[in-house]
């Protein structure tokens, strides 16, 4: 079943290259890669129904055995987060159809998705360093193209920010991965947990350690790196911030909880008090900065810095509660923040703008958009019985548990004021009467299915929580004891 491992890689890249050779019209285009984003999630699927089942699944790239050559690993974390790619790059295509203009979905749209879908994939399955270096690139040489798709000066500027400061991540990953090299003498993260607790130069393991806090913490956009973001997420198409938001800084905050969980380990006192407070201050200026705007978009940008704040959370305090409740509020939050985007595209086809203020009355003219905005907001701000209620508690609890009463203290409070920018949208893009009677038609019903599919995750995921809970605590448990993780990279045959 190791075998399984290589298809969340080979077919978005083959659906990539075969829809350039197809003609640029819509249709071959669309039905490519609306098969193969259904393939993804199957495939997906069943290695995470093989690996709840068997254990770590290893794949030796060419025969060629760890740490010299390149290992694909899929534990419990790994292939959840796979499974989420492939539902949200379905979501995607699906979306894009009933939004994009014929001329992008006939053009690159749908192969630099898939590209990015490889990237985003090998990043989660890789189990070296440098090859999760060259998946980020992957990943970002696609993402730089989507994000200049509809060219204007606006666009101009976020992808030249959002490059120039991808750049300096890479060059900074380079540089700590020639410190770990030096260290530990491999890349292979299984074989650099055997070898850096013993090693002779603990200083530069720990240089390396605070560098790659800073590259990862750059691209999950947490603070102080997060400034990027707001200034390039509400440029694009609403599919593609979607996309992004749901995947691209994800695989940073992957990265993080990774190696954070198999090389550094050994002074948690320092790295992972670093985390916290990357964790709680990101808490803070995400949610700050959501209730000072007043642009649609650029409002849910901020609050992708706040709720990776809680994601980052539950690393830094490092118990087998708080990863759990992290892993169910990663799940929660990927639906939830992608649900509002996706709304944000609707709402943007009826009254013509993102500008909350120019917008109202939504409730009355379109209830049940109103409706779809309602269970994504309520969620991400924890309102029971939604997914957001039970992934919220569970992380505030797991801060109780380890005695740390000011974080639980700082997520109750951002809560509150998640719940408060969520209900400023509210009222003004659909309770106060509209500024201008004249409205747009609603579209397409790919447009909305999407976002109706998303709330009806968000409320079994409420009602039916438990099987996502045992998921989450085995893959805690994982985490916590990495010995399986080593034993099967480096080890005989799984």
């Amino acid at each position: 079943m190791s075998t399984l491992l290589i298809l969340p890689l080979l077919i978005p890249t083959l659906a990539a290259a075969l829809g350039l050779l197809l003609p640029r019209r819509v249709w071959p285009r669309r039905a490519l890669a609306l098969v193969a984003t259904s393939a993804l999630t199957a495939g997906a699927a069943w290695l995470l129904w093989e690996v709840w089942h068997g254990g770590v699944l290893v794949l030796r790239v060419g025969g060629w055995e760890a740490p010299v050559g390149i290992t694909l690993a899929a534990d419990l974390l790994g292939a959840l987060m796979v499974l989420l790619t492939g539902v949200m790059g379905l979501a995607g295509v699906v979306y894009g159809a009933g939004t994009l203009e014929p001329r992008l979905e006939a053009g690159a749209f749908h192969p630099l998705l898939l590209v990015m879908l490889t990237g985003v994939c090998g990043g989660f399955l890789t189990a070296d360093l440098f090859n999760l270096f060259v998946w980020f690139e992957v990943m970002l040489v696609a993402s730089f193209v989507l994000l200049m798709l509809e060219a204007g000066r606006a666009q101009l500027e976020a992808c030249l920010k959002y490059m120039m400061l991808s750049l300096l991540g890479s060059a900074l990953f380079l540089t700590a991965l020639a410190l770990l090299y030096a260290v530990g003498g491999s890349l292979n993260m299984a074989d650099l947990a055997r070898r850096l607790p013993g090693t002779s130069q603990p200083a530069l393991a720990t240089a390396a350690a605070m560098l790659l806090i800073v590259v990862f913490g750059l691209k999950a956009a947490t603070f102080p790196f997060f400034f990027w973001l707001p200034a390039s997420y509400h440029t694009p198409p609403v599919v593609v911030t979607t996309l992004f938001s749901a995947l691209l800084t994800k695989v940073g905050l992957y990265a993080l909880f990774r190696t954070f969980t198999l090389l550094f380990t050994g002074d948690p006192g320092l790295t992972h008090r670093v985390l916290l407070w990357m964790a709680l201050l990101s808490m803070v200026t995400g949610v700050l900065g959501a209730v000072a705007q007043y642009d649609f978009r650029r409002l849910l940008s901020f609050h992708i810095i706040s709720q990776m704040g809680y994601l980052l959370a539950g690393l830094a305090l490092f118990s087998r509660a708080a990863l759990a409740a992290s892993i169910v509020y990663w799940v929660h939050y990927v639906f939830a923040k992608s649900a509002l985007f996706f709304v944000t595209g609707a709402t943007e086809r009826v009254t013509g703008t993102q500008d909350l203020v120019r917008m109202g009355g939504l409730a009355r003219t379109h209830p049940v958009l109103a409706g779809l905005f309602l269970v994504p907001a309520l969620s991400l701000a924890g309102v029971p019985p939604l997914s957001g209620f039970f992934a919220k508690m569970a992380l505030l609890r797991a801060a109780l548990l380890d005695e740390a009463w000011w974080v639980a203290g700082v997520g109750a409070v951002v809560g509150l004021l998640t719940l408060f920018s969520m209900m400023k949208v509210w009222r003004e893009a659909f309770w106060k009467q509209p500024p201008h009677e004249a409205r747009g038609r609603m579209g397409p019903a790919a447009l909305l299915g999407p976002c109706v599919v998303l709330a009806l995750l968000m409320v079994a995921l409420g009602l039916g929580a438990r099987p996502l809970y045992l998921l989450a605590d085995a893959a805690a448990a994982q985490l916590l004891e990495p010995g399986a993780y080593i034993h099967a990279v480096l080890g005989g045959d799984t």
